[in-house]
């Protein structure tokens, strides 16, 4: 009897372990984010070459700087969470200037009217 209920509990360990592996034991789901599986955080430094015209209306904004957010404005949603990123914030990214970014790069498709926070995409 003794035995039986020591190979019920590695049984129980076993399955447990296998379904808490299907499901993700750290908490994380299907759902990542606005980013998907990025990090919001090391996506905003990827916006280094924006960061002055992020700050400035009149700053000039560099092709290398359109470039990026000409790619980061297939996913509008992952753009603002960058654009309200600590990483931004600290770095004194202003989001009412930089969702002027893509018109300022003259960017035929963007989310024209898309919300980023309290700004919308011009």
């Amino acid at each position: 009897m003794e035995t039986s209920v020591k190979y019920m509990c590695i049984l129980v360990c076993v399955v447990s372990m296998t379904i808490a592996g299907f499901s993700g034991v750290d908490g994380t789901s299907k759902y990542y984010g606005p980013c998907g599986k990025h990090d919001i955080e090391k996506e905003a430094q990827k916006l280094a070459p924006c960061l002055y015209a992020a700050k400035y209306f009149s700053a000039p904004v560099s092709k290398r700087c359109c470039t990026i957010a000409e790619k980061m404005l297939n996913n509008p949603s992952c753009l603002c969470a960058i654009l309200q990123s600590r990483t931004a914030y600290n770095s004194g990214v202003r989001p009412e200037v930089a969702v002027t970014i893509p018109k300022r790069c003259n960017i035929a498709v963007r989310p024209v009217g898309h919300k980023c926070g309290a700004f919308p995409f011009v």
